[in-house]
Order: C-alpha cells, then sequence, then structure tokens
C-alpha cells in the first residue's frame, strides 16, 4: 500500500482546487456565451424613411450635363473648382457647348475658344487679375501650366496682368496669327447668336489688334494705322460694330 504524507496530501488538495477553479470558469462562460445576446443587424431603411435634400437631384443634375459639356481631363480637379464656384456664387467653369479641339492644337488637352471664354467671363469683370488668381482658374480647368507659362513669358507679364492683354495672347495661341486670333476673339467676345456675324465693338477690338500688332513687332505704324482706319469705316455703318467678314479675306490683319 502507497503511503501518503501530510505534504503531498496538501499538494494534491491545492491541484484539485485550481482545476475545480478552472473548471468553474469555462463554464461560466459557457453560459455567458450561450444566453448573451448576439448583436442586432444592420439597420435597414425604407425609400420613406431617407432624407434627401430638395436641391440635391438638380445639382447632380446640372452638374453632370456641365461636365459632359466641358469634359474635363481631371474630373476631380475640375469638380473642385465647379462646387467652390457654384458655393460662391462664382461664374462656373463650364462650356457653353461641347467643342472640339482647334485644328492647330497638336493634342486634346490645351486650351479652347470655349475654355478661354470660361476664362474671359470669369475675369471680364476685373481689368487686373493677379498671376495666383489666374494659375487657380487655369488649373480649375485642367489646362497644362506649360502653356500658361509660355503665354506669361511671352507677354512679358509681372504679378499684375491686365486680362484684356492676356485674353489677346490666349486668342493668338488658339490661331497662330493676328487675323486668326481676332476672329477667335470677335467669336469668343460677341454676343450675337451662334452662326451669327459674331460682331464687336470697334473700340475692343482696335485694343486687341494694336496691342497684338506692337507685341508682334514687325508691322509697320503706318499699316497698323491703315487697317484700323478701314475698319473704322466698316464699324460706322454697322452700329460702332466690326466682324470678321470685315478683315478676313481679300482684307487682312497682317
Amino acid at each position: 500500500m502507497i503511503q501518503v504524507n501530510e505534504s503531498q496530501r496538501l499538494q494534491c488538495r491545492r491541484t484539485w482546487s485550481r482545476t475545480a477553479d478552472t473548471c468553474q470558469i469555462l463554464f461560466n462562460i459557457h453560459c455567458f456565451t450561450k444566453t448573451s445576446v448576439m448583436p442586432p443587424p444592420e439597420t435597414m431603411y425604407c425609400a420613406q424613411q431617407i432624407n434627401i435634400p430638395p436641391e440635391l437631384p438638380d445639382i447632380l443634375k446640372q452638374f453632370t450635363k456641365a461636365a459632359i459639356k466641358t469634359q474635363p481631363h481631371d474630373v476631380l480637379q475640375w469638380a473642385a473648382d465647379y462646387f467652390s464656384a457654384l458655393s460662391k456664387g462664382q461664374d462656373l467653369p463650364v462650356k457653353e457647348r461641347l467643342e472640339m479641339p482647334v485644328a492647330t492644337q497638336k493634342t486634346d488637352t490645351g486650351l479652347t475658344p470655349g475654355l478661354l471664354k470660361i476664362l474671359h467671363q470669369q475675369f471680364a469683370p476685373k481689368e487686373t487679375i493677379t498671376k495666383e488668381e489666374l494659375l487657380q482658374k487655369w488649373k480649375g480647368l485642367c489646362l497644362p501650366t506649360e502653356q500658361l507659362d509660355t503665354i506669361l513669358a511671352l507677354g512679358s507679364f509681372s504679378e499684375n496682368i491686365i486680362w484684356m492683354q492676356f485674353f489677346a495672347l490666349g486668342c493668338s495661341a488658339l490661331g497662330g496669327t493676328i487675323t486668326s486670333a481676332l476672329k477667335h476673339a470677335c467669336e469668343i467676345l460677341t454676343e450675337d447668336p451662334e452662326s451669327g456675324a459674331a460682331q464687336i465693338p470697334f473700340d475692343i477690338f482696335q485694343n486687341l489688334y494694336t496691342y497684338l500688332a506692337h507685341l508682334d513687332g514687325e508691322i509697320p505704324k503706318e499699316q497698323i494705322d491703315s487697317f484700323l482706319h478701314s475698319l473704322e469705316e466698316y464699324a460706322e455703318c454697322q452700329g460702332g460694330m466690326v466682324q470678321p467678314s470685315n478683315f478676313t479675306s481679300p482684307r487682312s490683319a497682317e
């Protein structure tokens, strides 16, 4: 018969006591798991319970139409500028209609008549703008900054920019020649309906042409004066307005 001393008995009692405690803990966990309530499933709502702001559908509809007409190359960048202008009550960066890139562009990522018209609508109320303002709107239309830098360098602009001078160079970037630039200017600035005569006031035309001709540096002053005099004769018969047909073939601004 195995003899068990008092020390061994004490050790056995401690072991059984710990085992019993462990079993009790496991039993309690088992009971809690079976009786605990599982988290409820995600709450489902019916259409009548969802509150849609009444103006939201029209805002999204107008935004979608604007994006389709403008065809921005970076939708997120353009959308940020769109909603920023919308919230501030400013002119939106939206083309009047869908347009194809002009023939002189090697890619479809540069300035177009429609985009230049957007810029003009945004800056026309100001006679002078800053480079920072121009850069912000330029990027908002997803236009390449390299093209902006080229135009700014061509005009030798400082921090403050006379908008109509930049506009003239923008038209020049579209057309390549002074005649083409002036034609673009008339088509962008006119209040005539599409496919109309594209008339603009003679004084605006005179300022644009004079600026471009002087910047060109190769057109004699006598030729500039003669050209403007001939256009002024047209303007006198057209209520102070001139139009592309007055200075395109057979007459030329060059």
